[in-house]
């Protein structure tokens, strides 16, 4: 596993700490109760056949460092909207992305789209978490759990009403993964060991993945060509963040990766 990874996991668990001496776990399952029905996020996706964009709100990345000064999330997020994406990602980490979990609400009052939490999900609480926010999904990474920790966190997540993207890298995680039966799987080209993206990676892996699963090609999509070559490869939808966050305009990079 990365450095980079062990890193922000060794964090996130102190992060989780903290969060459960501030807010209990009762008191999430109260706001939970208040919080707008889950909408679902496949189905979205699906609905923009032959390719959904997951279109990510994200400030800063440990590889890129701060990619948007003029950062406003729920600005970027109905420019989504109003463009053609399926569904939002909102990177919700504080130390490592410039994060927040009140983006995600903030985001969820102001747009219509489907919401995921992109996070580094390691325990239930922020699962619970993210749907006393609004989310409608959230990402579980195959390389940040072991197969007890992700068989638990993906049921616990459908027990909300949410679903999963459930991610990986590394092709010998995907076995487990489809193991779960999942609604959808995502496979993120950028091999964290040496920081750098493959887009036949995720083609590679599709041709092992059934149809009825919505899988989902992450990183390294920049251009219409790219697009092209998922759609080519059968992939069903696109999470495009920092490509998004670095246009002048956003709202017609979104047009040209959809080709509208």
């Amino acid at each position: 596993m990365a450095d980079i990874l062990l890193r922000i996991m060794e964090h996130k668990r102190t992060e989780i700490a903290a969060a459960r001496d501030r807010v209990s776990m009762a008191e999430l399952e109260q706001q939970v109760q208040l919080a707008p029905p889950p909408r679902d996020f496949a189905a979205a996706l699906r609905a923009h056949y032959p390719m959904g964009m997951i279109a990510e709100v994200k400030r800063a990345s440990p590889s890129a460092g701060l990619i948007r000064a003029d950062f406003d999330p729920v600005r970027i997020a109905q420019t989504y909207a109003a463009h053609g994406a399926a569904c939002i990602s909102v990177l919700t980490d504080e130390k490592f992305f410039q994060g927040h979990l009140d983006y995600l609400r903030l985001i969820r009052a102001a747009v219509d789209l489907p919401l995921l939490r992109k996070e580094f999900i390691l325990d239930e609480y922020q699962i619970l978490e993210a749907r006393a926010a609004g989310a409608d999904g959230v990402l579980l990474i195959a390389e940040c759990l072991d197969d007890r920790q992700l068989v638990d966190l993906h049921q616990y997540t459908q027990s909300l009403g949410m679903q999963a993207l459930v991610e990986l890298h590394d092709a010998a995680n995907l076995d487990r993964v489809l193991r779960l039966n999942p609604v959808m799987v995502g496979v993120n080209n950028r091999d964290l060991t040496v920081m750098k993206t493959n887009l036949n990676h995720c083609i590679e892996l599709r041709q092992r993945v059934t149809t009825d699963v919505l899988f989902v090609g992450e990183s390294g999509i920049h251009s219409r060509e790219h697009v092209q070559r998922l759609m080519a490869g059968h992939v069903h939808a696109m999470l495009v963040g920092e490509i998004l966050m670095k246009s002048p305009d956003v709202g017609a990079k979104v047009r040209e990766l959809l080709g509208n």
